[in-house]
């Protein structure tokens, strides 16, 4: 696993602590990517929802709605799935970023990130701190509500 100081020479301390540095800020860029792709979802579904009521309110393709609702559902449902897919496969690549830290850690003065994760309750209880994964899921969940109707809309107008 690790390479022990005694093995690693005199510099061990002054490269783990450049490397630690460079790994933390490499677990924050993640966290900025992923608040993007949250923000890419969060456009591309209210996009869909404001096309939709462009063609409601224009009247357009009039002859072909229950098809146009049926598609803008579909593709709004397969977003949303998309998206959950996008926040656990971030949560796993911080989750496992975050173990690598504290690993790290172990050999610096102080393990600030493993001491914040401890008064933070571990995750375990959510008045000490809710989870990003979670809202973010609660979020993904609520954008796909009205898609959800749109596809029911769709199969009874399909049924009629």
């Amino acid at each position: 696993m690790a390479m022990q100081q005694e093995e690693y020479g005199p510099n061990y301390k002054s490269h783990l602590l450049e490397q630690y540095k460079l790994y933390v800020e490499m677990a924050d860029r993640i966290s900025n990517r992923r608040a993007q792709t949250n923000r890419l979802y969060i456009s591309l579904l209210s996009g869909l929802l404001a096309l939709l009521s462009i063609v409601i309110g224009r009247d357009i393709f009039s002859d072909f709605q229950t098809i146009v609702f049926s598609v803008i559902s579909v593709l709004g449902l397969t977003l949303c799935a998309l998206w959950n897919i996008n926040i656990r496969s971030y949560r796993q690549l911080n989750s496992g970023k975050f173990k690598v830290i504290y690993e790290m850690e172990q050999h610096l003065p102080f393990p600030c990130y493993n001491r914040e994760w401890e008064i933070l309750g571990e995750g375990e209880k959510s008045k000490k701190y809710l989870q990003l994964t979670r809202v973010e899921q609660y979020v993904s969940s609520i954008l796909a509500i009205p898609y959800i109707l749109l596809f029911l809309y769709s199969l009874w107008a399909w049924i009629k």
